[in-house]
């Protein structure tokens, strides 16, 4: 088989060189570069449309991180083998926990690139129907981080990641959910999306609702804005949530990825 390739690196020099690189291996190696991507928003969307065997991504961009990325492609029906590329080795240990099938240091050789997507090559080979390609090279992400902490009454509770039912951000703080208490914490809901984008899903701007949390939607009673793009307010939707009676609205920018979770 060849495998497909996509290439995704904020810095355009360094798009170019892994497109010469491959150019350079294509003979030994034959591939198909199918897209690349300066973004991460335009690399989810490239992805999607050409449905890669390969990504080859950088692991420092602005904005959503390779780390994180990985993590949302690893949730697609059949992920691509991600091959991380960086100048800093400090980043390979979170990178498999993410589960990359390789890590490669810039500048990257050749011969490094070429043994990556040979190795992916034999694996698709291998597997024996489309849910089980890269059997054990892609499985279910598990997040790194298991527990939130939490300060409450000059104590430091652990709370179980998978506990949580939504956070929302009020003021200074956000407010941490599960079936029986709130908790507040400190942390920003923009960290805990990029680092548990596996887990939570962003259902308004100030809120993250656990998607085995989400039973269901249905109509709300007042509209709902559109996160201050200009547009006008739409019809309002809500989540239902299991084990709380609690709702929470959906904005108009995030109602397309909640609606597909619950098709």
């Amino acid at each position: 088989m060849m495998p497909r390739v996509f290439i995704v690196d904020d810095e355009m020099p360094a798009r170019a060189r892994l497109k010469t690189l491959l150019s350079d291996i294509a003979t030994e190696c034959p591939h198909a570069l199918v897209g690349e991507a300066g973004t991460a928003k335009t690399a989810l969307e490239g992805i999607a449309q050409t449905r890669p065997d390969i990504v080859l991504l950088d692991v420092q961009m602005p904005g959503v991180t390779g780390i994180a990325l990985a993590a949302q492609l690893g949730r697609l029906p059949t992920p691509p083998a991600i091959v991380f590329v960086s100048a800093y080795d400090a980043y390979a240990l979170k990178a498999f926990e993410v589960h990359a099938f390789d890590y490669l240091l810039k500048p990257v050789r050749a011969t490094r690139l070429a043994d990556a997507l040979r190795r992916v090559v034999v694996l698709r080979a291998q597997a024996t129907s489309g849910d089980q390609e890269l059997d054990g090279v892609m499985p279910e992400l598990q997040p790194a981080r298991q527990n939130f902490s939490v300060q409450e009454r000059g104590r430091l509770l652990l709370v179980p990641v998978a506990d949580v039912i939504y956070l929302k951000a009020e003021l200074k703080y956000v407010t941490l959910r599960t079936k029986t208490q709130d908790y507040l914490i400190e942390e920003s809901l923009t960290s805990i999306e990029e680092e548990l984008a596996a887990i939570f899903v962003r259902v308004h701007r100030n809120a993250l609702v656990a998607r085995h949390a989400i039973a269901g939607v249905e109509r709300g009673p007042h509209p709902v804005d559109s996160e201050g793009e200009g547009d006008k307010a739409q019809e309002s939707w809500q989540v239902i949530l299991r084990d709380v009676e609690e709702r929470l609205p959906i904005s108009r920018r995030q109602w397309p990825v909640v609606r597909a979770l619950v098709r």
